[in-house]
């Protein structure tokens, strides 16, 4: 997988989150992995079509998610992952996959999204590709964001 179709995402998420009040995003770590990715506690999927095709998975722990959630409400304390909690989750993943698909048509690739899809458990399987992908590991001001990226 080329670089420059993973760094949209990357862009995207060091330009969206601080806008919703969070540090500038940090980069952690970078590797590749193969077809599936384990989920962390909370994972959301969006996936992309047209002029490429692939999915991006928002990867974390529910710690963060509370803690993502929390921010994007203004700071109103979340203890559970209620329907508010992850509304506001799926909203984020939208901003940002939206964003990316605004700096891939900046490369020239014309992109569309799915809607997200926000689910919730620790320790199992998504494929989100048949090859391997890019997995990028982002710092949130000490909460810890993972991003899957399958781009075909």
């Amino acid at each position: 997988m080329e670089a420059k179709l993973v760094n949209p995402f990357v862009d995207a998420l060091v330009a969206v989150m601080p806008q919703m009040g969070f540090d500038v995003p940090k980069r952690t770590g970078i590797g590749v992995a193969s077809q599936t990715c384990t989920s962390l506690g909370v994972s959301i999927i969006v996936g992309f079509t047209k002029g490429l095709r692939g999915n991006v998975v928002y990867n974390m722990t529910e710690d963060a998610a509370k803690f993502i959630a929390s921010k994007m409400m203004m700071g109103m304390p979340v203890d559970d992952l209620n329907d508010m909690a992850q509304s506001a989750l799926s909203e984020m993943s939208n901003m940002l996959t939206a964003n990316a698909a605004t700096n891939l048509a900046g490369l020239g690739y014309e992109v569309d999204i799915s809607t997200p899809s926000l689910t919730v458990g620790q320790d199992f399987k998504i494929k989100i590709s048949n090859e391997n992908y890019l997995v990028v590991k982002m710092d949130l001001g000490g909460q810890m964001m993972e991003l899957n990226i399958a781009v075909q």
